[in-house]
């Protein structure tokens, strides 16, 4: 299996200006072909990875830049261009690939060999070739079994250094099982951000305070000369901001994604277009800031990771259809409560959704539906919908509470 795990570098100024030279080095190589592509036909990643060795003869600087390391700029850049086409194939409107300028490019990697994690007077630090040894904040052991194939070192925005170390381990995922005996649904919202069919209930992240500090911290940007160096210094406040803001919702996106991957053998979720959800008019902002779709890639690898099955179904009526029956009835965003007019059935909103997202994935991977499925009550005489309580006596989980309370009224 492969992994990421990334590491706080902590250079020294002549390391960090030994970094940034690299970096900028890698930017202008990444131009020159660049400029070749855009000029030369019958270009390849491979025929142009075989040119370096000569140019090298006339552009000297290359020989202080590990060889493996510039031939990853040129694989980047048709790795873009083949993403570029793809997106192309898939009716995109796409441009061209753009021309790198001074502040465009942040890292640069070496694959196979060039780096060595080394313990040094009891500290672990990093060797790069050409570079030199790196201090860094070693916070997770390697797996012990772990071979690490590949090394980027990124600067981020707030001028911080880190290195991604990706590792290889011989033992495959565990075999997702055939018998499914702990699965859930998993409908996502705003207020709550996940509700799921064992009647969990996920509040968003409280995140107003770390927003408030980088609007601020964007305003005063906004008040500074451009390129001077107080914009410079607050350009770098408001990308720690950005930074805060970002590790807060990351963390707690891990957690979730870890909690579900674990615990259950099938977790069932919708196909949310998110990048689609942003762009419609009216609370965008919000659907942004819960970042469905990073929550879902995070969720995906887990899952494979700990041998659980993921399945993602089709969105459209999951809200509107009654969990008991399948009728759909349109209800707004307002109406907290589903309670089906046909069979009678009522439940809180998202556990129903939630329900629905469960039988779809159940069907998709081949089982039935799952050994909880709500009971078709009938319409009391002179009614048009069902008591919570009643609903619970058939074993909805979301309503127990609720339930109990009133009847102890």
């Amino acid at each position: 299996m492969n992994y990421n795990y990334r590491y706080r570098l902590r250079p020294s100024d002549a390391l960090e200006e030994r970094l940034a030279w690299i970096v900028d080095t890698c930017r202008q190589v990444y131009n020159h072909f660049l400029h070749r592509l855009n000029r030369v036909d019958d270009t390849s990643s491979y025929s142009e990875q075989k040119r370096l060795p000569d140019l090298k003869d006339w552009w000297t600087d290359l020989k202080q830049v590990h060889s493996k390391v510039l031939q990853k700029v040129v694989q980047r850049l048709y790795d873009n261009l083949s993403t570029l086409r793809g997106r192309k194939e898939k009716g995109y409107r796409v441009g061209t690939l753009n021309w790198k300028g001074s502040g465009e490019y942040h890292s640069f990697t070496y694959s196979q060999s060039g780096f060595e994690l080394k313990n040094t007077s009891g500290r672990t630090r990093l060797w790069l070739s050409k570079v030199g040894e790196i201090p860094l904040t070693f916070h997770r052991d390697l797996p012990d079994d772990a071979e690490i194939k590949t090394v980027t070192v990124k600067q981020e925005p707030t001028g911080e250094w880190f290195a991604t170390l990706g590792v290889e381990t011989p033992n495959d995922p565990p075999a997702k099982p055939d018998e499914l005996a702990d699965v859930v649904g998993i409908d996502v919202g705003i207020l709550k951000y996940a509700h799921d069919t064992d009647g969990t209930v996920v509040e968003s992240s409280d995140l107003r305070d770390e927003r408030e500090r980088l609007e601020r911290a964007q305003r005063n940007l906004s008040r500074k000369e451009h390129g001077s160096n107080n914009w410079e210094e607050q350009r770098k406040t408001a990308a720690r901001r950005h930074a805060d803001l970002r590790r807060k919702r990351r963390d707690f996106l891990h957690k979730l994604s870890n909690y579900y991957a674990r615990e259950y053998d099938l977790v069932a979720v919708e196909d949310l277009d998110a990048k689609g959800l942003v762009e419609l008019p009216g609370n965008s902002r919000n659907r942004a800031g819960a970042a469905w779709g990073t929550f879902l890639r995070m969720l995906e690898y887990k899952c494979e990771r700990e041998g659980t099955h993921f399945v993602a179904v089709e969105p459209a009526g999951t809200t509107k259809e009654c969990a008991a029956c399948g009728i759909s009835t349109d209800k707004p965003l307002w109406v907290r409560e589903h309670s089906c007019p046909s069979c009678g059935f009522t439940a809180d909103r998202d556990w129903n959704a939630a329900y629905n997202i469960l039988v779809r994935g159940l069907k998709q991977v081949g089982t039935g539906c799952p050994e909880s499925t709500p009971a078709e009550t009938a319409l009391p005489t002179g009614t048009h919908s069902v008591p919570a309580k009643r609903v619970v006596e058939t074993g909805s989980p979301t309503l127990k509470e609720r339930a109990a309370s009133a009847a102890s009224e």
